[in-house]
């Protein structure tokens, strides 16, 4: 399509030729003639002066000094995707409906337009919405609930026991784990994450919500909507998290706690304590961004802070040696 064209489907302002031809997408460093790209974020503008891409989609204030034809949108990223899903597409399945090497218990419910891959195993009673998407190898533990439109990745599990057992007399006794998982509409599941089911009541996972690779989370935990939760997180059990969490990846928050509504957690970070709505929160143990960053400042140096430290420590011991050493006398002077 042409440059006019893809910024008509997409809502965005020509600015420059719009007459040139667009069939692919790609990154403003590997663009070729031909394709368009974006910029997301203002700090990568100068890519913008090297990109050998036709055009770029830019946010209104974005004006380099290259001429190249921008595509202006409020929101670059989202009119990318559009774009994205103009010129590629989503994936198309091999087979529709159930593949005959995947195994669906007699008692589960399958909702129209749902695409089960092989090697999935779908269990008991369990309970699939329209239009979702079972990839290879997934299983999904019994009485659990999924929405419409749900996307669960290879080998991921839906409904493993929770992490429970008593300890009596030093041995370990599991506690049966009869509850289950409900996932709400429009939530999409990575590879190899395990959502474990609640010991009594459900775990849940917010409408919306999108959750990377090797993801764990912990039985009764309650995930809002539109949450994003990114590579390799743990969440232990009993956790709450509000509306439009973030967490980065390798975060990890300890049982029982409430993290509020827009919440974004950095990479890493641990997690120890409840936090308030709208927080960003570094570090382990998690600490409001503002703080961390003085934190971390001074980390770096303390090599250099403890030989400062020493060094004082060394004075004051000569000062305290040196204002002894009279013996307590007198100056020597006489007293008249």
């Amino acid at each position: 399509m042409t440059v006019d064209e893809l910024a008509t489907e997409i809502g965005a302002e020509v600015v420059g030729d719009g007459s040139q031809q667009i069939t692919g997408a790609s990154t403003l460093e590997e663009a070729t003639p031909g394709q368009v790209s974006f910029l997301a974020n203002a700090k990568y503008a100068r890519q913008i002066e090297s990109t050998r891409a036709t055009a770029v989609i830019v946010a209104p204030s974005i004006t380099p000094t290259k001429q190249i034809t921008l595509l202006k949108s409020s929101d670059p990223y989202y009119a990318f995707m559009k774009a994205a899903v103009l010129l590629y597409g989503h994936r198309k399945h091999p087979h529709t409906g159930i593949h005959p090497a995947a195994h669906v218990h007699e008692t589960a419910t399958i909702g129209e337009g749902t695409t089960i891959y092989p090697g999935a195993y779908i269990g008991p009673r369990v309970k699939l919405g329209r239009d979702c998407i079972i990839y290879p190898n997934v299983t999904i533990y019994e009485d659990c609930i999924l929405g419409d439109r749900c996307i669960i990745h290879a080998s991921t599990s839906i409904g493993t026991d929770g992490y429970g057992y008593a300890t009596h007399k030093g041995i370990h006794h599991k506690i049966p784990q009869v509850g289950n998982v409900i996932i709400e509409n429009d939530v999409e599941i990575g590879a190899c994450c395990s959502i474990e089911r609640a010991a009594l009541g459900s775990t849940t996972i917010g409408q919306g919500t999108k959750i990377d690779q090797l993801v764990v989370i912990g039985h009764g935990c309650k995930i809002g909507p539109h949450c994003l939760l990114v590579a390799q997180v743990g969440i232990a059990g009993s956790v709450t998290l509000g509306h439009h969490v973030t967490l980065a990846g390798q975060a990890g928050v300890t049982g029982h706690l409430k993290i509020g509504n827009q919440v974004t957690i950095g990479a890493q970070s641990g997690v120890m304590a409840d936090i308030d709505d709208q927080s960003t929160v570094v570090g382990s143990p998690a600490m409001p961004v503002s703080h961390a960053r003085r934190v971390y400042m001074h980390f770096t140096q303390l090599p250099n802070i403890i030989e400062r430290i020493k060094t004082l420590e060394q004075q004051v011991e000569e000062l305290a040696s040196g204002g002894s050493d009279d013996g307590g006398g007198d100056d020597g002077a006489e007293v008249v």
